[in-house]
């Protein structure tokens, strides 16, 4: 698993915020000591975590919550945000079309650059793209023939000349070669090695020069740490680093150094290798990522939903949830934002706290509870639904037959809606934390 000691130590400091009884800053300072240890023991730029953990402290203590959303599930989304703002953006690079794009692959040697390009080859053939590949790795014995192999696998031409010690010359011959041949992109392989690191920058410097990259991608090996922070700045001043690659992150312990490697070139971490074989490449996705390592699966969903909390146009409805005076109609809106989600395994398995916390058959239960109220609601008058007080017997049995559910469910919606109304009244809107309680299951 990726990182496994970083991913440990975070979901331990999160979860003493949400089994804490509540927040107050001697928590948050805590939370902040506990995460800056983490990310230090899995060698992160120490000027990086001393700037994230500053941020989380300050926004925790500051930040008001969307309505909608708890003080305890807004400090963890504070403390995910500033985790993804470090690895960078959504991947938003896109190959040009009608053009042929030039990619130089950068790197030391023993960062894995070869075998990456071979599975860069294959994951931009997979999408479409028609990609050939030049050797221009002269230095290494054995590197071409490397390539060779790891292209062979995806079906992509590579050009090379065995025995020509001119990289540059190569880049320029190889460029010819494919010029007509309708590719839509060309990956450069280059040497990771020379006798004086001078020799090797210049020689980046003298390609970079003649193939004109669209994008230069550095390859960071996940193993190395610290290190990197250096390499990615040495290399960023000779050739402007557009993306990075970072490899052999599934067995990485300091892989936290390498994910910082961004910081030092301004680029976006682009692709991620994670074993052995060809097609052990996956676009790198900063939400994706930290969702997972903080263990809350994708995370994007629990975000989703603040953001339409935080956008709602209806301002007025949040207001009237959060200061308990809702009606059905409210109730109902709050049963749709949850499936809006998707599925209520998947979003409880994506809030903090919550995941992997409740049974199968709980959920089963609390699936089917929230169909059923759906159900019966839509079967109320508009005017029962602005104000349930209006439902006697009468209209109870009417609902009932409406909704083809017995008089007893409609009466069990009716009195969780009343115990859910007193509890965002207590809680001040925090929807979620009382969830299970509102199910009946708490």
């Amino acid at each position: 698993m990726m990182l496994d000691n970083l991913k440990t130590s975070l979901r331990a400091a999160i979860k003493k915020i949400v089994n804490s009884s509540g927040v107050d800053e001697a928590l948050i300072k805590e939370l902040a000591k506990d995460v800056q240890r983490a990310l230090l023991q899995a060698d992160v730029n120490v000027k990086l975590v001393l700037e994230i953990t500053k941020n989380l402290e300050y926004r925790s203590l500051n930040e008001n919550p969307p309505p909608g959303l708890s003080r305890k599930d807004h400090i963890v989304k504070i403390l995910y945000d500033e985790l993804a703002n470090l690895l960078g953006k959504e991947n938003e690079f896109s190959f040009k079309p009608g053009k042929l794009n030039k990619v130089l692959m950068l790197g030391i040697q023993g960062s894995g650059k070869t075998t990456l390009t071979g599975k860069l080859a294959k994951f931009l053939t997979k999408q479409g793209y028609k990609v050939g590949v030049i050797g221009a790795d002269t230095y290494r014995p054995g590197a071409l023939v490397q390539l060779k192999t790891n292209c062979e696998k995806a079906n992509v031409d590579v050009y090379g000349e065995e025995g020509n010690k001119d990289s540059p010359a190569i880049v320029k011959n190889g460029l010819k070669h494919f010029a007509d041949s309708g590719l839509d992109i060309i990956l450069i392989d280059t040497a990771g090695r020379h006798k004086e690191e001078k020799d090797l920058l210049d020689e980046m410097k003298e390609i970079s020069k003649i193939a004109e990259p669209d994008l230069a991608l550095l390859v960071i090996d996940g193993t190395i740490g610290q290190q990197c922070y250096s390499q990615a700045e040495s290399f960023h001043k000779t050739v402007p680093v557009g993306g990075i690659v970072i490899t052999k992150l599934d067995s990485s312990a300091k892989g936290g150094g390498a994910l910082a490697a961004s910081a030092a070139t301004g680029a976006k971490i682009m692709y991620v290798g994670t074993g052995e074989r060809i097609d052990d490449l996956e676009l790198f996705s900063p939400t994706r990522f930290v969702g997972r390592l903080l263990g809350m699966g994708d995370i994007q969903a629990l975000l989703d939903l603040a953001k339409r909390l935080e956008s709602e146009a209806d301002d007025v409805r949040m207001k009237r949830i959060s200061s308990g005076k809702m009606n059905m109609d409210d109730f109902y809106y709050q049963l749709e934002e949850v499936t809006k989600v998707g599925s209520l395994r998947g979003f409880l398995d994506s809030m903090p706290g919550l995941s992997g916390m409740v049974k199968e058959d709980q959920l089963d239960q609390m699936e089917g509870r929230i169909q059923k109220w759906r159900f019966i609601i839509q079967s109320m008058t508009k005017q029962e639904k602005a104000d349930p007080d209006l439902l006697n017997a009468s209209r109870i049995k009417r609902i009932a037959r409406g909704s083809g559910w017995p008089e007893h469910e409609v009466k069990e919606l009716l009195k969780n809606y009343k115990n859910s109304k007193g509890m965002m009244k207590a809680a001040k809107g925090r929807q979620m934390q009382g969830f299970m309680r509102k199910m009946g299951l708490g």
